[in-house]
């Protein structure tokens, strides 16, 4: 097998890769809904309620909360318990605006110095994001978004700042939920734009070692999902508001 397949192949292990245990599997549950939305912003989270429905027991969910909390998509209010964080634009604008900072210049440090293998791992996060992307009946959200998210870690990996990722990472994750949330809105994210030509550019940019061409074509990526979810939410709000 080829070092290129092995690695195709490891990161699709990744896809499948199994919770370690059961506060780490209703973690998962837990962050799966809020950020697709199935827990609203807002909402209420009780433990009594919750427990049941995702088959932990209540001190094990009260510690998935706890860590949810730590990635601000879940907050607490002392004795009043947990609840859904609240959404909005100025949220919106901010996680983008420091997603974009953070992301391009962790880019341009990995493209200075990534080695083969690094290069190597980004080929075959690539190739798994475009035959998802290239599937005849378009790709499966939640499959997408496992190899999305790879795509992007890989992009700076060979950037050595864990601070550094483990923010992205949190605010990778908000930035899903403002996607989600616009997806069951409207179908501006695939009527307007080419996701799949985005990421090439940037994928050829960094492999060919063009750090700022590479950095404007992230920052142009990232700021378009903003402008498109920003855009519709209007419109939804304004529609609702009449």
């Amino acid at each position: 097998m080829s070092r290129l397949k092995q690695l195709v192949a490891s990161q699709t292990e990744v896809d499948t890769e199994a919770p370690r245990t059961l506060a780490e599997r209703a973690y998962l549950s837990l962050r799966h809904d809020v950020v697709c939305g199935k827990l609203v912003p807002g909402e209420k989270l009780r433990v009594e309620h919750l427990k049941d429905q995702y088959q932990v027991g209540a001190g094990t969910l009260r510690e998935a909360l706890s860590l949810l909390v730590s990635d601000a998509l879940v907050t607490v209010e002392g004795q009043r318990g947990f609840r859904v964080a609240p959404i909005s634009l100025a949220d919106l604008e901010d996680v983008t605006n420091t997603r974009v900072m953070l992301e391009t210049e962790a880019l341009r440090q990995s493209i200075r110095h990534g080695d083969a293998r690094w290069e190597e791992s980004l080929g075959a996060s690539y190739q798994l994001l475009t035959q998802t992307e290239s599937a005849p009946d378009g790709p499966e959200p939640a499959l997408w978004e496992r190899r999305n998210k790879n795509f992007h870690d890989t992009l700076i990996s060979a950037f050595d700042s864990p601070w550094t990722k483990y923010i992205l990472g949190i605010l990778y994750r908000h930035a899903e939920r403002y996607r989600n949330i616009n997806w069951r809105l409207t179908a501006a994210h695939t009527s307007e734009r080419d996701v799949h030509q985005e990421h090439e550019a940037i994928f050829r940019a960094a492999l060919n070692r063009q750090e700022a061409r590479a950095a404007l074509a992230l920052e142009a990526h990232v700021r378009l999902t903003h402008d498109i979810v920003k855009r519709q939410t209007q419109t939804v709000s304004e529609v609702l508001s009449k």
